[in-house]
């Protein structure tokens, strides 16, 4: 348990001391790159909006990756299960996957003017819903044929050899496709924050920065959104734990 705390925090002590060497060496002044010991005093100095606008980026990115785990499941179980959707619904979703997000919000915001919110939500849950659904139809078609025939002739219905076989077999799948998307999620609500700013969010705090030229006040918002990033990973991890914690190989 120490370890498993102690090895990532060293990590990141490490990294702040080597980019905070890096600024020393080359004598970079923070209104061309801030480095470290620069942040505490714009975290101290807009403590108030980082509260406000970290909360407002929080929430959003969660409700759309809820939103994407829920979209994300029922295409990835439409796929697994039938083949006729899965080839139909593949290219598709890799077709939309591969489209730059940055140029759908734009076309976002267009569509749903004034809806800052609801703009906000909908990039994260477009932006994270792929990874979910893919990494469930894979699982479920994947799925052993032998064990679906010896059920069915035990008698079993297709929501019991879903709830016995295919969804305990399918989490270690999802909560791995979930890790990648709570980092995409969080792309997707800082693209309509930055590209289509309204004043709400760590990303217009982040455009505020280099508006006026305030370099320690942009790497803050960073490290704030690379923060929050951290705490929902680790809240993905836990869940992991709890739900497909039988999965977790022990390592030697």
């Amino acid at each position: 348990m120490l370890q498993k705390i102690a090895v990532p925090v060293l990590a990141i002590l490490g990294f702040l001391g080597f980019w905070e060497f890096i600024v020393w060496v080359n004598g970079w002044p923070n209104y061309k790159m801030a480095s470290p010991s620069d942040l505490p005093a714009a975290y101290v100095r807009f403590a108030p909006l980082f509260l406000e606008m970290g909360w407002q980026t929080l929430w959003r990115t969660v409700a759309g990756l809820v939103v994407a785990v829920v979209a994300g499941t029922a295409l990835g179980m439409a796929m697994g299960f039938s083949r006729i959707a899965r080839d139909a619904l593949y290219p598709l979703l890799v077709g939309f996957n591969a489209i730059p997000k940055a140029t759908l919000v734009p076309v976002i915001a267009l569509l749903f003017i004034g809806q800052h919110d609801f703009n906000t939500v909908l990039m994260a849950f477009l932006i994270s819903f792929f990874p979910i659904a893919v990494s469930v139809g894979i699982g479920l078609s994947t799925l052993e044929p032998e064990y679906r025939d010896i059920l069915r002739a035990l008698g079993a219905s297709r929501v019991t050899i879903f709830w016995k076989i295919a969804l305990p077999k399918t989490l270690p799948e999802f909560f791995g496709a979930l890790k990648v998307s709570v980092t995409l999620a969080f792309i997707g609500t800082n693209l309509v924050e930055i590209v289509s700013p309204h004043g709400r969010g760590l990303g217009a705090l982040f455009k505020s920065g280099e508006t006026n030229g305030d370099y320690p006040l942009m790497f803050a918002v960073l490290i704030a959104l690379a923060v929050l990033g951290i705490v929902l990973y680790y809240a993905v991890v836990a869940l992991e734990r709890i739900f497909a914690g039988w999965a977790e190989r022990p390592q030697g």
